[in-house]
């Protein structure tokens, strides 16, 4: 299968779509081709799995501005006091060892070596530019300061199996030289080193799935064999053909000790001066995910094109920010390339939408996440300070914590993003706290499970027994069973017949989660059978649907924007039409006085209560006092 991934020649072709590090367009990118198309496996991973590019611009953009803000804030506060000194005297600012203007010379070396020493060795030297000026944004073939070098690799054996590569770059002042055997023409303030790996190690997983019933897979047959030999993961070395080194340029008087992160990672101090060597970066932004091909035995060689450019401070600040992760080392190399996924949806936004539409994108995201804290807020204040259950479906919410608790299930099983798998939880221990809202729950210590766990006791609420919420409630589901049972039985055979599945528990899971995302907004008709039957809509949090219905609004403008699965939009235009339907019945139910809010109480009550207020007609009974035979006739 790896010979079938990439041929034994590969051509280098221009990308006109591609954009340099430094912000600028490049129309002399190199980028690899595959002349064969990709794994059926992936390219269904892929389908299944497609990002919603609006809400990761949102939170790239948030993270953006909070490590901008914390930065700044760091900066212009005091010099942090060095104890080692005496009494504590605050410790002086540092400067760059190459001033502004500096002329150097640029050294770059590719070697299969992590630690460099070979200087003498003409093979290993891939580029030397001399009279680079520091902090010159004038020269280069563009007038830019950018400089460029192409050059294919010869590679080694080790390289195709799997081995790695590095580049190690020296920018010395004119005259010097990186070796430090060079007595005399080597001098440490005047040499800035970094090293880099140049190849990406990259996980693709194989996933063992077949027919339930009959045990065949479409799966290639290459694919099972490496699965067998190599396990359900096997790391591959990957090959990007396009980087960029930056010098930023920057003479900040940075305090040793007082950097903020992520930046304290790219500001080396020199020991004994105390001074800071200039800000080498290597930018690979850009490099978008699905350009990384992998490299086997088929490869000679490899194309590479390096770039040198000069970059401001506050660009850096952003680069550095989206390539931080040392908050996220708990969460293991899955995340990292999950997050590199969900980033290069951002990517393709930047490069390939509007600039008008992007300006608008960002504004609107910034209004969703507000509505969105809105809602979460006002519907636990709802549910917190809700005395009666007058009207409301508590059907709807025991069955909201099955939907949450299959979701969360299937994306644990499907190794989701960790925040998406984080967020469906915290909403599924929201859906169990309104149980305890909705019902009395109690430890029954009486009845223990096997003698010895209590027994958990669930009773409905007496505001919800006495009142005809719950025959219209029990009503409504019922109904609802007689359309739900016969779309569910043939759902699971459709899947059990069509799909391919890990196994039994994963068919189980798949399947309730296909059928609760096509007919899920089902369960949101009961509530407006009890308005219909109760003539009323004011026990409904008319707050919380509000801000939730701008956002589904939101949701359809990009929905039909950026390319998203079919199955998101059109559960966009359904929750609309559920939306609409509420704010129908809500004008034609008008406002009456005589009946019962969600509070418990009706306006003729609170003129009653009101001083000096006169009452605003007779009290005529509400609907919690109707006998019980008139209940069931309605």
């Amino acid at each position: 299968m790896a010979a079938q991934e990439t041929q034994a020649a590969q051509q280098p072709s221009v990308s006109n779509g591609e954009v340099s590090s430094n912000g600028t367009a490049a129309s002399g990118q190199v980028a690899l081709t595959d002349a064969t198309a990709e794994d059926p496996q992936q390219q269904q991973q892929q389908q299944q799995q497609q990002p919603n590019a609006w809400q990761v611009i949102k939170g790239v953009l948030f993270r953006i501005f909070i490590i901008w803000a914390i930065s700044s804030w760091f900066r212009s506060g005091p010099s942090t006091p060095d104890p080692n000194t005496p009494a504590g005297a605050p410790r002086l600012p540092s400067r760059n060892l190459f001033p502004k203007d500096t002329l150097m010379d640029l050294y770059v070396y590719i070697s299969e070596n992590e630690i460099f020493t070979d200087f003498n060795n003409t093979e290993a030297l891939f580029w030397y530019q001399p009279d680079l000026v520091y902090g010159d944004w004038t020269t280069g073939e563009s007038g830019d300061g950018c400089f460029e070098r192409y050059q294919d690799l010869d590679i080694s054996e080790s390289v195709k199996q799997n081995g790695s590569i590095y580049i190690h770059i020296y920018f010395t002042k004119s005259g010097f030289h990186p070796d430090p055997k060079r007595k005399g023409q080597y001098r440490r303030l005047s040499t800035v080193h970094a090293t880099r790996m140049l190849n990406k190690y990259k996980r693709r997983k194989f996933l063992k799935t077949k027919n339930l019933l009959t045990g065949e897979t479409e799966a290639d047959p290459e694919m099972i064999k490496r699965a067998e030999s190599h396990g359900p993961v096997e790391i591959i070395s990957h090959w990007h053909p396009n980087l960029t080194i930056n010098m930023v340029d920057d003479h900040t008087a940075w305090v040793k000790g007082s950097v903020p992160p992520p930046l304290d990672q790219h500001v080396k101090f020199d020991a004994v001066s105390g001074d800071y060597y200039p800000i080498v970066y290597f930018n690979d932004y850009w490099n978008l995910q699905k350009d990384h091909q992998p490299i086997n035995e088929t490869l000679q060689s490899l194309p590479l094109r390096l770039t040198y450019c000069p970059l401001s401070l506050w660009r850096w600040q952003l680069y550095a920010a989206q390539n931080a992760r040392s908050p996220w080392n708990f969460l293991g190399e899955d995340t990292y390339e999950q997050s590199d996924d969900d980033q290069d949806s951002v990517k393709v936004a930047l490069l390939e939408t509007n600039p008008y539409l992007l300006g608008v994108t960002i504004v609107v995201s910034i209004v969703h996440s507000i509505f969105e804290f809105l809602a979460f807020k006002n519907d636990i204040q709802f549910w917190n300070s809700r005395q009666s259950l007058e009207g409301l479906s508590v059907r709807s919410i025991i069955f909201g914590v099955f939907q949450s608790l299959v979701v969360l299930l299937y994306i644990l099983d499907n190794e989701t993003n960790f925040v998406v798998q984080v967020s469906v939880f915290i909403g599924l221990l929201i859906d169990f706290w309104k149980i305890t809202k909705v019902m009395d729950v109690r430890l029954d210590r009486e009845n223990r499970i096997a003698g010895i766990f209590p027994r958990l006791t669930f009773k409905d609420k007496s505001t919800y027994v006495e009142s005809s919420t719950k025959i219209y409630d029990d009503m409504a589901f019922k109904y609802l069973s007689w359309l739900l049972y016969p779309l569910f039985g043939c759902y699971a055979v459709y899947s059990l017949l069509y799909v391919e599945h890990k196994g039994w528990y994963s068919w189980v899971l798949s399947m309730l989660y296909g059928f609760l995302l096509t007919f899920g907004f089902i369960t949101m008709t009961p509530q407006l059978f009890i308005n219909y039957k109760m003539k009323s809509v004011a026990h409904l949090p008319w707050r919380m649907l509000t801000y939730k219905a701008l956002n589904t609004f939101i949701d359809d403008l990009f929905a039909f924007v950026i390319k998203m699965p079919m199955m998101y939009r059109i559960g966009c235009l359904r929750d609309d039409v559920v939306f609409f339907i509420y704010l129908y019945q809500r004008w034609i139910y008008r406002v009456d006085p005589n009946r019962v809010n969600e509070f418990g109480t009706s306006g003729v009550q609170q003129s009653k209560d009101s001083p000096g207020q006169p009452a605003a007609g007779d009290t005529t009974a509400a609907i919690t006092d109707k006998p019980e035979g008139e209940k069931k006739n309605d």
